[in-house]
């Protein structure tokens, strides 16, 4: 084969795996975005709430609204027990999940209703540390409440963890422009995530 043969192959290859890599980015992108308007919430055994930032033992706007929202699902009965989720970053005083527990509480959620997971420090680790905590309690049907543009990807991950899982999100209130990062986001970490599993992502976020 002559230089000229090869290198035009060559180029033919790269320009049918970029368009390949666009599409499958694209089929991504729509299972990501259809995913922000679902919610499903049948019964279930907990409701596992993903952390979020907290101020000094106050929960973040964007926690709390994920705290409020597993309230009302718990209060509708949808499961018995709430998972709250999440460690703490250098110099913090108080967990992420023991800033949710505090919230629950005055909210009117029982003790012996709350579980907290506090290690965690991404989505995967605090949904890997939930899944050991309820697997100790034979529990394995959950709800998952965290922010829209989230639910596909949480998903996911909770197929890798062996949960039986639905996604009951909120709406985090993004900016137009925060919206579309966010989804593109999510869009590339769920691509690379199926392709080298989420257990391996975390290690390139």
């Amino acid at each position: 084969m002559s230089i000229g043969r090869a290198l035009r192959l060559g180029v033919r290859t790269a320009l049918l795996v970029a368009v390949l890599a666009l599409v499958y980015l694209g089929v991504t992108f729509v299972q990501v975005l259809q995913a922000t308007s679902g919610d499903s919430h049948e019964p279930a055994q907990a409701i596992i709430v993903l952390g979020a930032a907290q101020y000094d033992g106050r929960p973040s706007p964007v926690l709390e609204a994920r705290l409020a929202h597993a309230v009302e699902l718990y209060e509708a009965q949808v499961a018995p027990t709430i998972v709250v989720t999440g460690g703490k970053q250098a110099g913090d005083r108080f967990t992420e999940a023991s800033a949710g527990y505090t919230y629950l509480r005055r909210s009117g959620v029982p003790e012996d209703a709350i579980l907290r997971e506090e290690q965690g420090a991404n989505t995967w680790t605090q949904l890997a540390a939930a899944t050991v905590l309820l697997a100790d309690r034979g529990i394995d049907d959950v709800v998952l409440v965290s922010d829209d543009y989230h639910a596909y990807r949480l998903e996911r991950i909770a197929q890798e963890l062996g949960l039986r899982a639905q996604v009951s999100p909120i709406d985090p209130g993004l900016s137009a422009r925060g919206r579309v990062q966010r989804l593109t986001r999510e869009t590339v970490a769920v691509a690379v995530g199926r392709v080298i599993g989420f257990r391996r992502l975390v290690n390139l976020e």
